[in-house]
């Protein structure tokens, strides 16, 4: 039996692949709560890393989403809102399905983009992994989702504000710089919380889609099902995914906290909205 010590050693960085850990990981009578434990939380690495990337891009993208959308040029406003549409009305599981399928269908060599003077070769073969292929698809889902928590506040900053930045002879770049976007960030901000959370939470169904696990490199959920395989007691892994969960959770509303109070620093403290987690049951 290993101790707790050999435990870390081998397993806490395994997810990263075999070669930062143990080639192999430990089989039924081997297995000890410390495994659980530590290889468990070596699989984080990955639903940080998925999260993180995610909620970074997706966060850009949804603002210039959302401002499309709220448009009144119909080129914009229209394939804008198809997208939120197209993402927000399909289930996130067949997401993966679906783009893992067709990014098998890419050449394995790469896509030759001709530029004139010379022909760029685009490297399709990433797209078949987690890291990339899988991160591409969160980041697409939470782009949409946060495009129209972002479009509900747009549609919500008092007439009020607008007019007086036309009065204060503000040009557009200006009125959104300094009115319409911390406008639109104080007023989604707490929305947007939540949807950081269930987006951290949905991490868990890149290695359980069409992605596979190269080398046995996967998330914490990944492992999880592994001990439960092996040892047939859901009873250990189980909790002890959903106490590292609830422990991102209490580090993301801490997080975005902080931010809260900063774009809502200039109102009363009895003004300012608090942050209160709603899980979503259903995405």
């Amino acid at each position: 039996m290993r101790t707790c010590a050999e435990s870390f050693e081998g397993y806490i960085l395994r997810a990263l692949g075999r070669d930062f850990g143990e080639r192999l990981l430990p089989r039924n009578l081997d297995i000890t709560l410390c495994d659980q434990l530590f290889l468990i939380a070596s699989g984080l690495i990955w639903n940080v890393y998925f999260a993180g990337l995610a909620i970074l891009f997706g966060f850009f993208l949804a603002v210039g989403v959302a401002v499309a959308k709220f448009s009144e040029n119909r080129l914009f406003s229209i394939p804008a809102s198809t997208f939120v549409f197209v993402f927000r009305g399909s289930p996130l599981f067949i997401q993966f399905f679906f783009f893992y399928s067709a990014f098998v269908l890419l050449p394995r060599t790469g896509i030759d983009i001709p530029l004139g003077f010379v022909t760029l070769t685009v490297n399709t073969s990433a797209l078949t992994t987690a890291q990339v292929g899988g991160l591409i698809v969160l980041i697409l889902n939470t782009t949409a989702y946060s495009a129209e928590l972002f479009y509900g506040a747009l549609r919500s900053i008092p007439k009020g504000d607008l007019e007086a930045a036309d009065a204060y002879g503000m040009n557009a770049f200006t009125k959104f710089r300094r009115v319409v976007f911390p406008s639109m960030l104080r007023l989604a901000w707490p929305s947007y919380t939540n949807e950081a959370i269930f987006l951290t939470h949905s991490t868990t169904l890149v290695f359980l889609s069409a992605f596979p696990a190269r080398q046995q490199a996967g998330e914490a959920f990944y492992y999880a099902r592994y001990f439960v395989d092996q040892t047939f007691n859901p009873f250990v892994a189980y909790p002890i995914v959903a106490g590292y969960f609830v422990l991102l959770t209490l580090t993301i509303i801490g997080l975005f906290g902080l931010v809260n109070r900063r774009l809502n620093r200039h109102l009363p403290k009895e003004r300012r909205q608090r942050i209160r987690f709603r899980p979503q049951y259903i995405r």
